[in-house]
């Protein structure tokens, strides 16, 4: 199989100059805070020199950038709406500049986003593949803010199931990744299957990558993770070995994991007695087959596609990123 660093740096300069192209270079702070979320400057202004962000949906293709503004976009507001102090190991956007900034920020990267996606009408596409693709781009931005008016509409409800939080994924997460291979099908071809069929490669991928998220959100390396140790545990959140815990649990178990989840707050003890009942019901190992189910999923859909095998390689290595990823 091909090595992911071998795919990584061949895409990822251009990506990031393309990128850095569509912010641009305007002096006015609100571009700076956009810079700074994207992880290209300090706070203080100064360039810095650790990555950026994994970058995961343009990677799938290079035409896709402005989808990676669309998602950040979306992070800046998540971040609001999750009173989150910290993304990729740094202070949120809103604890520095404060909410309303954040917000104006967030809306900026979406308006850039449809913007630099217009613009593939100067590189020789034809208009109706650019109305295309920006029509797709709104829809995935639709079902990005169901899915997040879902995730929301959750956080005071007990009765989730397991089929309830994939369905909010599906629009919150998914859909971008599904998003991004598409458009970048839709550059490449006419072929109609062949889009298709990568975009429903992509979103399997997306599933993947949230499911995936939701045990490295509480199992995972703080060093790796950038985030403290079971933190969606500590924000009371309902990721799928949570909500599969609630379906499952009985007895005084059950009771104490739905008053938990009903308390304003959780103390340490409380979250240390939240991960005994999760791994007594076995729902780290639960929510990993899960991840392996989409995993195979998006194979299946790529198996099916007529694809040069170098292509095809590639894509594999990406996918077999999503499921091992520390970070």
């Amino acid at each position: 199989m091909v090595e992911l660093d071998t795919v990584w740096n061949r895409f990822r300069p251009e990506l990031e100059a393309e990128l850095k192209y569509v912010v641009g270079k305007a002096s006015l702070p609100l571009y700076n805070m956009m810079r700074y979320h994207m992880g290209w400057i300090e706070e203080s202004g100064y360039t810095r020199r650790s990555p950026a962000g994994k970058r995961l949906r343009p990677l799938l293709c290079l035409f896709a950038c402005h989808v990676e503004l669309v998602h950040n976009f979306s992070l800046i507001h998540d971040d609001i709406q999750d009173a989150s102090m910290e993304r990729r190991g740094r202070p949120t956007v809103w604890r520095i500049w404060g909410q309303p900034q954040a917000i104006n920020v967030g809306d900026g990267m979406h308006a850039l986003a449809l913007s630099s996606l217009l613009r593939l009408g100067q590189t020789g596409i034809s208009n109706e593949k650019v109305v295309r693709a920006a029509r797709t781009l709104g829809e995935a931005s639709l079902k990005l803010c169901e899915g997040q008016f879902r995730d929301i509409s959750y956080e005071d409800r007990l009765d989730i199931k397991a089929k309830d939080y994939l369905a909010m994924i599906s629009g919150k997460t998914a859909a971008l990744f599904g998003c991004s291979a598409e458009i970048g099908a839709l550059m490449a071809t006419d072929d109609e299957s062949l889009i298709a069929g990568l975009r429903n490669f992509g979103h399997a991928l997306g599933m993947t990558f949230q499911v995936h998220d939701d045990v490295l959100s509480i199992w995972g390396d703080e060093k790796s993770t950038g985030k403290p140790s079971a933190s969606d545990i500590q924000q009371r959140k309902k990721t799928l070995p949570v909500v599969y815990a609630l379906e499952r649990t009985r007895g005084a178990n059950r009771k104490f994991l739905r008053q938990i989840y009903q308390n304003e707050t959780m103390d340490p003890a409380d979250v240390e007695d939240v991960l005994r009942i999760l791994n007594k019901l076995n729902a780290r190992s639960y929510t990993q087959d899960m991840s392996k189910k989409y995993y195979h999923l998006a194979l299946s859909e790529l198996d099916n596609l007529d694809l040069p095998q170098h292509a095809k390689e590639e894509l594999k290595t990406i996918a077999a990123f999503f499921l091992s990823r520390e970070y």
